[in-house]
């Protein structure tokens, strides 16, 4: 089965209700790169990004940039590079090469969110929320669950 086969076999579904509660909306895409620098000079030389934060994210295994993109200020682009190559995002940019990562949406509590996608049968990738960009707690549901895309689900802040 084909990632879009698993796209339409989820789309085809009737809505299942009870949803995941809580979701705000869309927090931010996350973009892995092989060098952060590149990534943040090619998004602001093509799109006009402006880098709001930088960091690097031990735990994770990344060095991470979130830019703003457009006019409206609630457009944000997570630029991802890998510590190490056996970090995930080296994993993924191993396999995949670079390109989106992940989905994250915003919402107004990850705990219940993360039991409502357990109750749904998704997998959750961490048995207890894990620490992201500036300290906001997250946590992600397997992309095998999710039509083939990992969702990253973040609380709001």
């Amino acid at each position: 089965m084909t990632r879009y086969d698993a796209m339409n076999a989820f789309a085809s579904q009737p809505p299942i209700i009870p949803n995941i509660p809580g979701i705000i909306g869309f927090d931010h895409v996350g973009v892995a790169v092989a060098d952060l620098n590149e990534g943040i000079t090619f998004y602001q030389n093509i799109f006009g990004a402006v880098l709001l934060h930088q960091e690097i994210n031990s735990a994770q295994g990344v060095h991470e940039a979130m830019l703003s993109i457009g006019t409206t200020g609630n457009s944000t682009l997570q630029l991802l590079a890998p510590l190490t190559p056996e970090s995930p995002i080296g994993k993924f940019l191993s396999k995949n090469g670079p390109g989106i990562q992940q989905l994250a949406l915003t919402v107004k509590d990850l705990q219940a969110a993360m039991d409502a996608a357990v109750d749904l049968g998704i997998r959750v990738l961490n048995p207890l929320p894990v620490v992201g960009t500036k300290g906001v707690l997250i946590n992600f549901l397997h992309p095998k669950d999710c039509g083939g895309v990992l969702i990253e689900l973040v609380q709001a802040h």
